[in-house]
């Protein structure tokens, strides 16, 4: 069995990726989905902070590297037909969403219409430094 065996086991798509569904550990609260590569989970579960990959980029992306708000991992799981992770993170700075909201499932649906529910907790412009 290879060093890396465990990482043979998740089904990977056509891209190499895998999506991953970061949630809070204290809360449960869903806080977003994501992409992982190899690369991006061998070092997630290296560093014990969540490195994902970013399909717009084309690169690496660690959580938090602009706006501060990490996300430290707490659990992995790998669901049963071994193509999705749930992640059990404790989210710093309580902001997932780059929008400055805890989750980035901010909308819901009501009659047909897609309606905010969540309050923005800190302007994207001053997270990042410009408007998003």
């Amino acid at each position: 069995m290879t060093m890396n065996a465990w990482l043979d086991e998740i089904k990977w798509d056509a891209q190499g990726l895998v999506p991953v569904i970061a949630q809070e550990a204290g809360s449960g609260q869903v806080l977003m989905v994501a992409w992982m590569n190899r690369e991006a989970l061998s070092l997630t579960v290296r560093e014990g902070r969540v490195v994902y990959w970013s399909r717009s980029r084309q690169k690496l992306w660690r959580k938090g590297e602009e706006s501060g708000h990490v996300q430290q991992v707490r659990d992995i799981r790998l669901d049963c037909d071994g193509d999705a992770l749930l992640l059990h993170v404790e989210q710093v700075g309580g902001i997932a969403c780059h929008t400055g909201r805890q989750s980035c499932f901010f909308r819901q649906l009501q009659q047909e219409n897609w309606v905010t529910v969540a309050p923005v907790l800190k302007d994207p412009g001053r997270i990042y430094g410009e408007d998003r």
